[in-house]
């Protein structure tokens, strides 16, 4: 079974990456989708989000990166998935990724698995590591090794 982990990862945070890595341990393919939104301000480029995680993941041969535009279930139709994977963290994540759930079930009739994070980094967002960052604030616990790096550069 291919399945898409949607999301903006900016940056990718060690969160991500426990969603990712546990999904590896059920799933045949990984498609890892990372959002381009032009209406939102990033702090790392399509680009550059997409790089990190091939690094995280460059080992891993069932998993691949590609960024995208527009909607979810169109760049999941063309990529031949089977379902749409999104991580939740609490109720506030839940109660705003359900609808999204229905909504793209509605729209192409795509099923959506919910993986709740790991206890250890039910706390950690990107919004998050980027406002510690921006204050000087240590995030490397946060994040893997080489985002961390890129964090350090900006």
């Amino acid at each position: 079974m291919k399945i898409l982990i949607p999301g903006s990862f900016d940056p990718p945070t060690n969160g991500h990456i426990d969603v990712i890595t546990r999904c590896l341990k059920v799933f045949d393919e990984v498609l890892v989708g990372v959002i381009v939104n032009p209406s939102k301000e990033s702090l790392f480029s399509t680009e550059v989000r997409s790089e990190m995680l091939n690094e995280v993941f460059s080992k891993n041969k069932n998993v691949t990166v590609k960024s995208f535009e527009g909607l979810l279930v169109d760049f999941a139709k063309d990529n031949n998935v089977n379902a749409i994977v999104k991580g939740l963290r609490a109720m506030t994540d839940f109660d705003y990724e359900l609808q999204m759930a229905q909504m793209n079930f509605n729209l192409a009739d795509f099923e959506t698995i919910f993986i709740p994070t790991s206890p250890e980094y039910g706390y950690v967002s990107s919004s998050l590591v980027k406002e510690i960052h921006s204050y000087g604030g240590d995030v490397d616990e946060l994040v893997p090794e080489n985002v961390s790096k890129r964090l350090k550069d900006v």
